[in-house]
């Protein structure tokens, strides 16, 4: 296994401890861009390390950091650690086993975007968690790496966290903003954009919690040796939330481009009880499903290479689905998950995910049609593009991909099937 570069307590004991994060290059780099660089410099320097969003969208975080409207203030950082996808724990893991790399990465991003202020927005199951990092943020202050006047220049900051309600749409960024402000946990209109009017109507960078995380060692190893992982466009390493029918899941961190049969069967040591592998679902809930044929199986895991097979990477929660499962009660499952969780401001979505989940209850209950397997997929395409953010278009094209690919499992509910 290679080195880890956001799991590093698989390789150093205790690094969730101040003092052994510190001994092994703690904010250091920190102290470096305070004291020796302009923001601007830093946000070249992510910008040329490709690092990308690993959140779900893969824009790259240098871009979306400069797009901060220039001279106005104060500006503000957000974490999102709002983990809400099926199947991804990914941001968990370093919250609780290697968190000050996190809060460094944030304190990082802050002086970046001139920001004087940043809040850790985690997802209200996370109420332990919130409460552990609150501890930690508290020993950064005593340790004077937060507050006045650091490292002797004349740059504030202070980090706080909020804990939210569990809500999924809240990992949404403008409904996190919302949520954040104390109103209704529901997406924004946009533009304008959170790098303009984001939380309290001031410009505002929104990052993961693994793309904060990133920012470290970037900082101290340099652009060049980033961009010397991964692939040309998909740079760095990722960690994949592996889970469902797999031997061994859990959180592997490899470089992008790794593919998913390395990742399913080296890694993750293949599918239980001899069965065969059928499909997977490389990011959650979010992404259309893949059958999984050699091509698949052998297509690198990066940004490009997944969605040039009719899918996203997203935020990397690949959850394998051996033989053994009906596609069309897996469809089922998913929709009713949407449909709970949408916010109901959009109608498309808030109708359309009630509408699909009926036709698909009636087809898990014999009662349904072949033709009703057309207006499920009828329905499906008229939330496309509609909705303010992207939880409808999630919900829909998982549908339109599990009827594409996987009809017959659906054909086999209809009461005029074979």
């Amino acid at each position: 296994m290679a080195e880890h570069i956001l799991l590093r307590h698989r390789d150093i004991p205790d690094i969730d401890k101040l003092d052994v994060y510190m001994a092994n290059g703690g904010f250091e780099a920190f102290k470096e861009v305070v004291t020796k660089k302009k923001p601007q410099e830093v946000i070249d320097i992510v910008r040329t390390a490709g690092l990308r969003g690993r959140g779900g969208a893969g824009f790259p975080a240098g871009v979306k950091w400069g797009f901060l409207t220039p001279d106005v203030y104060p500006r503000y950082v957000v974490a999102n650690a709002d983990e809400s996808e099926p199947g991804t724990f990914k941001d968990r893991e370093i919250m609780e086993r290697n968190p000050f790399q996190f809060l460094e990465g944030v304190a990082i991003c802050c002086y970046a975007a001139q920001a004087h202020e940043a809040f850790v927005y985690c997802r209200g199951e996370f109420w332990d968690l919130a409460h552990t990092l609150e501890g930690h943020i508290d020993q950064l202050y005593k340790k004077g790496l937060l507050g006045e006047k650091l490292f002797g220049k004349d740059y504030h900051l202070d980090i706080r966290v909020h804990l939210g309600a569990g809500a999924y749409i809240c990992g949404e960024e403008t409904a996190l903003l919302e949520s954040l402000e104390g109103k209704l946990g529901q997406p924004r209109l946009r533009p304008p954009f959170p790098a303009a009017e984001g939380l309290y109507g001031k410009p505002t960078v929104v990052n993961n919690v693994e793309t904060l995380t990133n920012l470290p060692p970037i900082l101290s190893r340099g652009a060049d040796w980033y961009r010397s992982i991964g692939t040309e466009k998909s740079t760095g390493n990722k960690i994949f939330s592996l889970s469902g029918h797999v031997v061994r899941p859990g959180n592997y961190e490899l470089p992008l481009g790794t593919t998913f049969r390395e990742l399913i069967f080296e890694h993750g040591g293949g599918i239980p009880d001899g069965r065969s592998i059928k499909a997977i679902l490389p990011a959650g809930a979010s992404a259309a499903i893949l059958v999984a044929t050699d091509e698949v199986l052998d297509t690198p895991m990066d940004y490009e290479s997944v969605r040039d097979i009719g899918s996203d990477l997203g935020s990397a929660s690949v959850i394998v689905i051996d033989d053994s499962v009906d596609i069309s009660w897996l469809t089922y499952k998913i929709i009713d998950f949407f449909k709970h969780e949408s916010c109901g401001k959009c109608t498309p979505c808030r109708e359309g995910t009630y509408w699909m989940l009926n036709i698909l209850k009636r087809l898990q209950d014999g009662k349904a049609t072949s033709e009703d397997i057309d207006l499920l997929d009828s329905v499906a395409n008229s939330i496309v593009g509609k909705c303010l953010c992207a939880l409808g278009d999630f919900a829909a094209a998982q549908v339109v991909a599990d009827i594409a690919r996987f009809r017959s499992d659906f054909e086999a509910h209809a009461v005029d099937g074979k």
